[in-house]
C-alpha cells in the first residue's frame, strides 16, 4: 500500500524544484481580484508613483526563484533614487498590501512584502509621523480592537526592520509626543501579550529613553520553558530591591545577544553590566543557570492541525523559545570573565545538548552550541579539554570543523600544535595511579580508575559502605558535589582521550619521551591508559624498539627489560600491521599471562592487508561491497569514526551524496566508501530518506586523482577497512534477527541469509579466537564448540549453531532458524580475562549460549515455539 504521506512530500518537493528551475508566473499561483494600476489607484498611491509600483511589483510576481528581489531592474531604478523617494514607494506598497489582506490576495501580498522588507534594508527618509502610520498599516492601529489584525504586523510585515529605521531617525532629532504616546502604546501591547517580541521591547526602550530602575518597564521573558519561568520568578524577587536596576539592565544587555559572537561593545557593557550587580554575584547566578540549562529535558509536544477536511498529528521537540536561546547566549558570553570549573561543565554539557540531533528537525539548538564552544576557547587549558571531548562527541561535520578550529586558533596563540595543547590540557583530577582519596569528615572516599570506569568506593573505619552516606548531604553538601563533578568528569576525560589515542593512529604521531614522559606516563589519569598499551620507540639513529609499561619497567614482547627511551627518543602507538605475526602472536601471550587488559584494542586490533583481488583492480576495493545497511545507523557509525556523509533522499536519488568520506590530511589524501540508495518497497521514511543503502568500492584520492592502493601506507589503508567493516558489521541488516520475520525488503533476503550464516570478516575471526580461550573456562564449556563459523550448543532439546559474526542461530538437524532478541539493557559478565574491550555481537552470542544450554527451562512462548516447531 502507498504511504499517502511520502507521495505528498515527494509531489512538493518536485513542485519545489520546479519552481526553483523555470520561471513561474504569479497568474499561476494566485488570482488576481483586479489590476495593478486599479490597486494602486484605489489605495491612493502618488500619481508619480504608480508606474514605478506597478513595474517593481509585476517583476517581483514573474521572476524565478532563482531570482532575488534586488536584482530586478524596476527595483535598481528605485534605488537610484533618493531616499526620500523610496519612502514614499514604501508607503504605497503598505497601503496596497492592506487592501490585498482585506481582498483575500495573499500571493500578492507576500510578493509585496518582499519587495518592502527590502526597501526597509536600504537607507529611508520618512517622518516621525509616516513611520507611525507605517506601523499602523501593518495592523498595529491601537485605535482598533481587532487583536488577529495587530498581530499580524509581526509576523507578515517587515516590522523589526522598520522599528530600526526609526531608531536611526531618533538618534538624528528628538521624539515627538506623539511618537512617544505611540510607543508606549506599542511596547504595552508587546509585553502584556507576551509575544515573544524581546529585542523590538529593548529598542523602544532606547528609543523612548528609559533609563532609571524604576523607570524600566518589567522584563518579560517567554514562560512556555523552565528557563524562562525560572527567569521571570528571579524578576519578580527583585522588585524594589535595591539591585533591580542593575540585574534589569544586565539581563535587557543578554536580550540583545545575537550574531555569533559578541561585539566589542556588548562586552564593554557586560563588563560595566556585571560589576554594578557585583562579579561574584552574578558568577553565582550564572552557574546555576547554566547547569539548570544543561539538565532542561527537551519536551515532546503532541500537535494537531487541520487542514484541508485532514487532521495531522505530530510530534514537536521544544527545548527553549526564541527569545530565551538569545538571552541564554548573552549569559554565556558573559560567562566567559567568570569562568569557574562548575561553569565550564555546565557549559561543555550544555553544548553536547545543543549539538543533539533531533528526528526531523537537525541540531536542538546550533547556535546556543557556538556560543558554548566560543565560552570554552577562552577557559584556557581546562576549556580546550571540554572542547576536546566534545570533538570526539558530535558528529555534524560543519560542528566538528568548529570546534577544531577553536583548539587550532587556542594553540596558534600558544605556538604549539592543536595535539600538543590537548595534551596539556587533559586535567588530572588529583589522581595518583589512577586514584585520588577523600576524607569527608569520619568517611573516606576513593575516587579510581577501574577498567576504563570512574569509580568512588566509601569507607568509614575501614569498613566497606555500598553508598556515599546520607548524612554528608547536610555537612559536606558542596564537598559531595564536587566529587560527583570530579568523578563525572574523569569519566569523560577517560573516554575522550582513549578515543583520541585510537585516532592517532592515522595521523601518525611521534611523541618526545620529555613530553611522554610529563603527560603521559606520569599524568595521573592517562598513565592508565598508556601503561597498558604497546609504544614503538624510535631512536635517532632510525632503529626502533617496542615496548610495553609492565611491572615498573620497559619490557618487549618475550617480557624482557629493554632499557628506558632517551630524551632524544620519539614514542608512536604500535600497530599490529607495522610488525611480524610471530611477534603480535607473542605480544597477546604476554598480555594473557599478566592478565592485562588494553583499553583500545592493540594486540588483538583488526589488520587488513592488501588482497590479490585489490591488487588487481589497483584503484578501488571491492571487498565490502554488496552488503545492505540500515542508512541511519551507518550515518551515524561513520560520523563518530570522524567520516563525512549526508543521508541520501528520495528526492535526490543520491546523485549528489553518493559516499562517505575521511579526510587524511597527514598523507593528503581522502578514503572514499561508496554506497547507494535501495530503492525496492517504499523504502524511505517519513521524510523522504532512504532506510537502506548498498555498498560499493572502497577508494583513496588525492585531490581529483584516484590513487593507487599500494600506494597508499599500510596502515592508513588497515585503518580505513577496519572502520568500513565496523560501519558493515555494525549496521547490516543481517545482524537483525527479526529482519526476514519483519519482511525486511524481499529481494534482499537472500543477502540476509549469506550474510548472518555466512564467512566470518576480520572482527569476527578475532571475535572467534577470543572464543575458542573462553568457551572452556564457562559453565558452557562442557556442552558448546567451536566449528568453523558457529558456536555449536547441545542443549536438551535440540542443538544450536550460533554464527560468530551475526550472532544469529540455527538449530539442528535441519538448519531452522530461531530467532531470539536480546535484551540489551541486560549485560553478560564472566570472570574470565578479556585483554581487550568486548564487543556487543560477543556478549549476544555468550548470553544466548548460556541461555540455549538450559533450553528445557526457557519460559518465553515465542522461543519454546520455535524450538518445538
Amino acid at each position: 500500500m502507498i504511504n499517502l504521506s511520502i507521495i505528498l512530500s515527494v509531489t512538493l518537493y518536485a513542485l519545489w524544484r520546479a519552481l526553483f528551475t523555470h520561471r513561474v508566473s504569479h497568474s499561476m499561483l494566485s488570482t488576481k481580484l483586479y489590476s495593478l494600476p486599479e490597486l494602486f489607484a484605489d489605495t491612493g498611491a502618488e500619481q508619480e508613483l504608480r508606474p514605478v509600483l506597478i513595474a517593481l511589483t509585476e517583476e517581483a510576481s514573474d521572476k524565478p526563484y532563482t531570482i532575488k528581489i534586488t536584482d530586478l531592474p524596476a527595483y535598481a531604478t528605485v534605488c537610484e533614487e533618493s531616499p526620500r523617494f523610496r519612502g514614499r514607494i514604501a508607503l504605497a506598497l503598505t497601503q496596497a498590501m492592506t487592501e490585498c489582506v482585506r481582498q483575500q490576495n495573499f500571493q500578492l501580498r507576500f510578493t509585496m512584502t518582499d519587495i518592502l522588507t527590502a526597501l526597509m534594508r536600504t537607507r529611508m527618509q520618512l517622518s516621525q509621523e509616516e513611520y507611525v502610520n507605517l506601523f499602523r498599516g501593518f495592523g498595529l492601529d491601537f485605535s482598533k480592537t481587532d487583536y488577529e489584525a495587530r498581530r499580524t504586523g509581526l509576523g507578515l510585515y517587515p516590522f523589526s526592520l522598520t522599528l530600526g529605521q526609526l531608531q536611526k531617525l531618533l538618534k538624528k532629532e528628538d521624539i515627538q509626543e506623539a511618537t512617544r504616546a505611540y510607543l508606549l502604546q506599542l511596547l504595552n501591547y508587546l509585553e502584556t501579550h507576551h509575544l515573544n517580541e524581546t529585542k523590538a521591547s529593548v529598542k523602544i526602550r532606547e528609543m523612548l529613553g528609559v533609563t532609571e530602575p524604576e523607570q524600566l518597564p518589567k522584563l518579560v521573558f517567554p514562560t512556555n520553558d523552565a528557563f524562562g519561568q525560572a527567569l521571570t520568578e528571579f524578576v519578580r524577587t527583585l522588585e524594589n530591591g535595591p539591585e533591580a536596576g542593575s540585574w534589569m539592565r544586565l539581563l535587557q544587555l543578554c536580550q540583545k545577544a545575537t550574531g555569533a559572537q559578541p561585539t566589542a561593545k556588548f562586552q564593554k557593557e557586560a563588563g560595566a553590566a556585571v560589576a554594578a550587580v557585583g562579579t561574584e554575584l552574578v558568577a553565582s547566578h550564572i552557574e546555576v543557570w547554566l547547569s539548570a540549562l544543561a539538565k532542561l529535558p527537551v519536551q515532546e509536544l503532541n500537535r494537531t492541525n487541520t487542514y484541508g477536511g485532514h487532521t495531522y498529528t505530530y510530534t514537536e521537540r521544544h527545548f527553549l523559545s526564541g527569545p530565551n536561546q538569545e538571552l541564554a547566549k548573552g549569559l554565556l558570553w558573559i560567562s566567559a570573565s567568570l569562568l569557574t570549573p562548575t561553569m565550564l561543565h555546565s557549559v561543555a554539557e550544555l553544548a553536547a545538548k545543543c549539538y543533539r540531533k533531533i528526528p526531523e528537525k537537525g541540531q536542538l539548538a546550533a547556535s546556543l552550541g557556538n556560543a558554548c564552544v566560543w565560552v570554552l576557547a577562552k577557559g584556557g587549558l581546562p576549556g580546550v579539554a571540554h572542547l576536546s571531548r566534545l570533538h570526539g562527541v558530535v558528529k555534524q561535520a560543519n560542528t566538528q570543523t568548529l570546534i577544531g578550529r577553536s583548539i587550532e586558533k587556542a594553540a596558534l596563540e600558544l605556538g604549539m600544535t592543536p595535539a600538543e595543547l590537548e595534551d596539556m590540557a587533559v586535567p588530572d583530577f588529583g589522581l595518583q595511579g589512577g586514584r585520588a582519596e577523600y576524607t569527608l569528615g569520619d568517611y573516606r572516599a576513593v575516587l579510581t580508575l577501574v577498567g576504563g570506569k570512574a569509580e568512588v568506593q566509601w569507607s568509614k573505619s575501614g569498613k566497606p559502605l555500598k553508598s556515599a552516606p546520607t548524612a554528608l548531604k547536610s555537612t559536606h553538601g558542596q564537598e559531595l558535589l564536587n566529587l560527583k563533578l570530579a568523578q563525572t568528569q574523569a569519566q569523560h576525560a577517560y573516554s575522550a582521550q582513549r578515543d583520541r589515542l585510537d585516532r592517532s593512529y592515522v595521523a601518525d604521531r611521534r611523541i618526545t619521551w620529555p613530553r611522554f614522559r610529563r603527560y603521559y606516563m606520569e599524568h595521573g589519569l592517562m598513565e592508565k591508559l598508556v601503561h597498558p598499551l604497546i609504544w614503538r620507540i624510535h631512536h635517532p639513529d632510525g632503529s626502533h624498539q617496542d615496548a610495553l609499561w609492565l611491572q615498573d619497567a620497559w619490557r618487549n614482547a618475550q617480557g624482557k627489560v629493554v632499557p628506558e627511551p632517551t630524551d632524544a627518543d620519539t614514542l608512536q602507538l604500535w600497530h599490529p600491521v607495522l610488525a611480524a605475526t610471530e611477534e603480535v602472536l607473542a605480544w597477546r601471550t604476554l598480555l594473557d599471562e599478566n592478565q592485562l587488559r588494553q583499553p583500545l584494542k592493540q594486540a588483538y586490533r583488526e589488520v587488513y592487508l592488501l588482497t590479490p583481488p585489490e591488487e588487481r583492480t589497483r584503484t578501488y576495493s571491492n571487498r565490502m561491497a554488496a552488503h545492505v545497511l540500515r542508512q541511519h545507523q551507518f550515518s551515524s557509525l561513520a560520523k563518530l569514526r570522524g567520516w563525512r556523509y549526508s543521508l541520501m533522499g528520495a528526492y535526490d536519488k543520491g546523485y549528489e551524496s553518493d559516499a562517505a568520506t575521511l579526510e587524511l590530511p597527514v598523507q593528503g589524501l581522502q578514503a572514499q566508501f561508496w554506497v547507494s540508495e535501495v530503492n525496492a518497497d517504499e523504502a524511505w521514511n517519513a521524510t523522504g530518506i532512504w532506510n537502506y543503502v548498498s555498498t560499493d568500492q572502497v577508494r583513496f584520492v588525492r585531490g581529483e586523482e584516484t590513487i593507487s592502493l599500494p600506494e597508499v601506507p599500510p596502515l592508513v589503508f588497515s585503518e580505513v577497512m577496519r572502520d568500513v567493516d565496523l560501519f558493515v558489521g555494525v549496521a547490516s541488516v543481517g545482524n537483525d534477527p527479526l529482519w526476514r520475520d519483519n519482511g525486511g525488503l524481499p529481494v534482499y533476503r537472500d543477502y540476509w541469509e549469506s550474510y548472518s550464516f555466512g564467512e566470518l570478516g576480520e572482527v569476527a575471526k578475532n571475535r572467534k579466537l577470543a572464543l575458542e580461550r573462553l568457551v572452556p573456562r564457562l559453565k558452557i564449556g562442557k556442552v558448546s564448540e567451536i566449528k568453523d563459523r558457529f558456536l555449536v550448543v547441545r542443549g536438551k532439546l535440540r542443538t544450536y549453531k550460533i554464527h560468530l559474526g551475526s550472532g544469529n542461530i540455527l538449530m539442528e538437524p535441519n538448519d531452522q532458524y530461531l530467532c531470539i532478541v536480546p535484551d540489551r539493557s541486560v549485560k553478560t559478565t564472566t570472570d574470565v580475562f578479556l585483554p581487550f574491550e568486548g564487543d556487543a555481537v560477543l556478549s549476544i552470542i555468550l548470553s544466548k549460549a548460556l541461555l540455549l544450554m538450559d533450553d528445557d527451562k526457557i519460559t518465553d512462548a515465542t522461543i519454546v515455539r520455535q524450538i518445538k516447531r
